[in-house]
């Protein structure tokens, strides 16, 4: 007979001794703890059969948008593909197979099914949460959870998760209220589940809550950075409250430690990296040398276009850096990656590209240039994946390519704009103050 979860869910060629292994990788990712990929790799050693144990490692791979890891993510569809699977089972390894050639809403559809057919699927849940968020669907990233919610219980393993990630989607619609209940209920009863310690930060971020934000990031950061592989995230979350304030000398404190100390090469991490570089660089704070090291790590990827988001921020470091020559790289494979049929032909080629070479042109002095590129796609940036507060940067670089240009007509108003849905921001006011000083100049 097939080994079955908790929730009654069949696994196809496990065996018990496989099956706690793969339980443990779940419960790993449920939190962004530990070594999800060693305890399913102990899964499949145990158990070569294991359909799912291979579509679990294919998943992992698979959402961390670097190329090498998609390549391990296609060797474990191909894997999967053979083995007995249950029409379930069948679902995830076809999702699996759209996620590692690129085909990310294809996937979503496929786990959304799932999900609807099986809402105690928690892998189907938080994979597919995960492709939302990658693919900046907002609507989904809070409607794929809402639909299964009603089917779990508080006493339910994992139940933490499915809470943080109802907040999360709830916060990106700007629903803060429930979205700030349910994620500290969430972390109330798993303090070490990262993904809704994050949820509850992005609703200060919002709110412009900073204070609130710092406290809610020191209270307790054992919990959330303990063995955590989305700790580098979060405390890119606790720089953005203090960046907000005009703390610069935490941020870089931050920057320095926690953030980029260990120079990490993952794309996930080295995006947070050059996101808050960025924030300082538009501000005109002096970084020294800090881009030179980041921009070493992203070279090496220049030429991968495999994901636009993961492109503007490289580009960020090669302008800090002043490397010309990978920048040039980045564009061209941009150009070839947007000749593809995959999903990233599209995000490269709606807001990608234009935005990449906004940043270019930024870092040439060419405000008009990044004008230009920036305003047509400010309205459809969702399409390129990230949430409200990573697109703020879009929004960020535009109004000081208005400033810089003496647009202070233009600046005025994207600035009154991004007060209306960040109210009481720090920063929103300096931009007003300088929107002013060119006016009456």
């Amino acid at each position: 007979m097939a080994i079955r979860d908790a929730f009654g869910l069949a696994f196809s060629g496990a065996t018990e001794a496989g099956f706690a292994p793969y339980g443990q990788a779940v419960r790993e990712l449920q939190c962004f703890i530990g070594d999800p990929v060693k305890s399913v790799d102990r899964a499949i050693a145990q158990d070569p059969g294991f359909v799912m144990a291979h579509v679990f490692k294919g998943y992992l791979f698979g959402l961390a948008t670097e190329p090498e890891a998609t390549a391990v993510a296609r060797t474990c569809h191909e894997a999967a593909l053979p083995l007995a699977a249950t029409t379930r089972e069948r679902a995830h390894v076809s999702a699996l197979g759209n996620l590692a050639n690129g085909h990310w809403h294809q996937a979503s559809g496929i786990l959304r099914d799932i999900a609807i057919d099986f809402p105690l699927d928690a892998v189907a849940l938080q994979v597919g949460h995960q492709v939302d968020f990658f693919t900046g669907n907002a609507r989904m990233l809070r409607d794929r959870i809402a639909r299964a919610l009603p089917s779990w219980q508080a006493d339910m393993p994992g139940y933490h998760a499915i809470l943080g990630m109802q907040a999360f989607g709830l916060e990106e619609m700007a629903e803060y209220a429930q979205a700030e209940r349910l994620g500290r209920t969430a972390v109330e009863i798993e303090p070490r589940d990262g993904w809704a310690q994050h949820a509850v930060a992005h609703v200060m971020e919002m709110q412009s809550r900073q204070r609130d934000g710092i406290a809610w990031m020191r209270t307790d950061p054992e919990a959330w950075t303990k063995e955590s592989f989305l700790q580098v995230h979060n405390w890119w979350h606790l720089a953005l409250f203090h960046y907000d304030l005009g703390e610069t000398g935490e941020v870089l404190a931050l920057y320095d430690g926690p953030i980029y100390g260990t120079r990490s090469t993952l794309a996930l991490n080295m995006v947070d990296a050059s996101a808050i570089l960025w924030r300082l660089h538009l501000g005109g704070v002096d970084v020294g040398d800090r881009w030179t090291a980041l921009a070493a790590n992203w070279v090496p990827k220049a030429s991968g276009s495999n994901y636009a988001f993961n492109d503007a921020h490289a580009m960020m470091a090669f302008v800090g850096a002043g490397l010309d020559a990978p920048a040039r790289t980045l564009l061209e494979a941009q150009r070839e990656a947007m000749l593809g049929g995959d999903d990233n032909a599209a995000f490269t080629r709606d807001v990608g590209h234009p935005l990449t070479l906004a940043i270019k042109a930024f870092g040439e002095g060419n405000y008009a240039e990044t004008i230009r590129l920036i305003r047509p796609i400010r309205a459809i940036a969702h399409r390129f994946g990230g949430s409200h507060a990573q697109r703020d940067v879009i929004d960020l670089t535009l109004i000081e390519a208005a400033l810089r240009v003496g647009d202070g007509a233009l600046a005025r108003a994207l600035t009154t704009e991004r007060s209306t849905a960040r109210p009481d921001s720090p920063l929103s006011a300096l931009f007003l103050r300088r929107a002013a000083d060119l006016s009456e100049n």
